[in-house]
């Protein structure tokens, strides 16, 4: 119901402590949410490790430059409790969990470049 997918059928939404549908459409839009799926392996580039999955949307939206990209893949996962040496990782070493978490971080940039903003 947040992503917008489904309608609420009663009750009420609160984000943040504020009622969700008092949002404006473009607040709401500028929240960035994002879903994050039970089998997340689905959504994750087996090509790719982990460091270029998550710092490929830092990069491109300009939160950091290419030269730190590393330094701010490994706080982001810090912050979703993943070890940095998961830098180096690809997506199938991962548990369900912690692939889950991977998933979190990579969508840990729409935050910050909120507050970059």
């Amino acid at each position: 119901m947040i992503a917008g997918i489904l309608p609420a059928s009663s009750g009420e939404r609160h984000f943040r402590g504020e009622p969700y549908d008092s949002f404006l459409t473009r607040k709401r839009d500028a929240l960035k949410i994002q879903m994050v799926f039970q089998d997340p392996l689905s959504s994750l580039n087996p090509r790719l490790r982990v460091g270029e999955i998550v710092g490929e949307a830092a990069v491109l939206h300009g939160l950091v430059p290419r030269s730190r990209v590393k330094d701010y893949v490994v706080d982001i996962l810090a912050r979703v409790g993943l070890p940095p040496d998961s830098v180096g990782r690809y997506p199938h070493q991962f548990s369900g969990g912690q692939r889950q978490r991977v998933g979190i971080a990579r969508a840990r940039h729409a935050e910050d470049r909120t507050a970059a903003t």
